[in-house]
């Protein structure tokens, strides 16, 4: 990466990744091949939909492009992959991913940040159904997108990022957005932030992804966090993530611990009992029980 690039701030950057071109997982290629041999004919929207829901930079992408040919009398914005491909068409779509250049799989940050992400999807889209949210895929979607900054610092100046999880790694921070600023001069939510905002991503999303100020975006923060305790997998992260079940079980009264860990569908069985057993004593410390 050039020196200069080293001094940019929050604004710089998210004009610079505005003129890059976003590139997608070669698994995602792989998906959409796969099922178009497997049926033998045109693939369904909500098929698509399935594909762009395990990749965040092209679910950023195609979110970026129905918002580019998007008919503003229509009155409403897209904030689903299904919406969104359903504006575009599936040929359109099709044609759009297989023409999109693949991620560096040997950028392992990337891919670490990449597989958060999915999983933060995941866990939002069956989470959301507890609050019996009308639409559990605009939160899916946020979660999807929350490490947006991140990602794309991966992909273009991954020294950034590296330098930041040695701070972390080396003690002298003791929280992730710590170790940004320390490192970078901003943390990655802030660049996050700013590139949804300065590509127009819609409102809804730009709210669900700030992560406060109502139920729905409070539980993509908290999916967000789930997501990277669930990956990192240490002792400190099971506690951490038995803390995010309990802040999630206080958005959503009419379902138990034992739901939310079901939801968890990435985890082992034995981790599962393990981390239900964490969260109770918790609930119970919490609630006086």
């Amino acid at each position: 990466m050039d020196a200069w690039k080293r001094r940019w701030g929050v604004g710089q950057w998210a004009a610079f990744f505005e003129t890059q071109e976003l590139p997608v997982t070669s698994r995602s290629k792989l998906l959409l091949r796969g099922l178009e041999a497997a049926k033998g004919e045109l693939l369904s929207p909500k098929e698509l939909s399935s594909i762009v829901l395990l990749d965040p930079l092209l679910c950023l992408r195609l979110l970026r492009e129905a918002e580019r040919t998007r008919s503003h009398r229509l009155g409403h914005e897209t904030t689903t992959a299904l919406a969104a491909i359903m504006q575009l068409g599936v040929d359109e779509f099709s044609a759009l991913l297989l023409a999109s250049r693949e991620i560096e799989e040997a950028n392992i940050g990337l891919l670490e940040v990449e597989a958060r992400a999915t999983v933060a999807a995941q866990v939002a889209e069956r989470w959301a159904s507890g609050r019996m949210d009308l639409n559990p895929e605009e939160v899916a979607v946020a979660a999807l997108l929350a490490d947006t900054g991140e990602l794309l610092l991966w992909v273009y100046g991954p020294e950034l990022p590296h330098a930041a999880k040695e701070e972390l790694l080396s003690g002298r921070a003791m929280r992730s957005s710590q170790a940004q600023i320390e490192a970078c001069g901003f943390d990655f939510k802030q660049l996050t932030m700013r590139c949804a905002e300065l590509w127009k991503l819609p409102s809804l999303l730009v709210q669900l992804l700030r992560g406060v100020d109502t139920p729905r975006a409070n539980l993509t923060r908290i999916c967000s966090n789930a997501a990277r305790h669930v990956v990192e997998s240490t002792a400190t992260s099971n506690l951490a993530l038995a803390s995010d079940l309990v802040e999630a079980r206080k958005l959503m009264p009419g379902v138990s611990l034992g739901w939310l860990v079901d939801g968890l569908v990435m985890l082992p069985d034995e981790q599962k009992e393990y981390l239900l057993a964490n969260a109770d004593e918790l609930w119970l410390s919490q609630s006086g029980g």
